[in-house]
């Protein structure tokens, strides 16, 4: 059985001021290095096979802390990052909110391709789970544990899953430095065993930020 731990990064200023990441590249804060030391050692104690990260440098100095810890190389994969949030990148959801009232009701709404250049859901899950995949095929039967973004992170394995929208917009968003748990077998495919697992954190901020 291959295991899959899927781990959102640490906190950022723009995590911490709502203002949207996407695929910008904004490293950790403090907060968020301390997030991902914390957590390491959980992780660690999983005994994982092969670590994985986003290029962005939150998930892959988050990665880093795991890495420290193990011994394991870090391997990048561009396909691991964020969605890309378009013309709302480097804005605060109340700037977004202002300025493109319609595209963000949209949002809101849970429509999959709102405009505005945001990167539809369906794509955004097609190469995030392709990733996922990749990463699983690399270590049958081991434990690979990948670093990435909270809204990468619920598309990429609701795609593994076989999950309709409808479903994913009842998941909650990963916190800061939590994980979900996914594990494939032969017989009963992709399966989901935890989800939103950690330390105590913050709460959860939206998948834009």
């Amino acid at each position: 059985m291959t295991r899959l731990i899927v781990w959102r990064h640490g906190n950022t200023d723009w995590n911490a001021a709502n203002r949207v990441q996407g695929q910008t590249d904004v490293p950790l804060n403090e907060l968020g290095r301390d997030q991902a030391r914390a957590a390491a050692p959980l992780l660690a104690a999983l005994r994982p096979d092969a670590i994985v990260a986003s290029d962005l440098s939150r998930a892959a100095e988050t990665a880093a802390a795991l890495a420290a810890l193990t011994g394991l190389p870090v391997r990048s994969d561009a396909r691991l990052r964020e969605r890309h949030f378009g013309r709302w990148q480097g804005l605060h959801l109340t700037e977004v909110a202002e300025m493109f009232p319609e595209e963000y009701a949209r949002w809101r709404a849970g429509d999959p391709d709102p405009g505005a250049d945001l990167e539809p859901l369906h794509d955004l899950g097609d190469r995030v789970a392709a990733a996922l995949r990749d990463a699983a095929d690399a270590a049958p039967g081991g434990t690979v544990v990948i670093a990435t973004h909270g809204g990468g992170s619920r598309q990429g394995v609701g795609h593994l899953l076989g999950w309709d929208s409808g479903v994913l917009r009842s998941i909650g968003s990963l916190a800061n430095c939590h994980w979900t748990e996914l594990r494939h077998d032969d017989v009963r495919g992709w399966q989901l065993r935890a989800h939103n697992v950690g330390l105590v954190t913050v709460p959860a901020v939206a998948d834009a930020v």
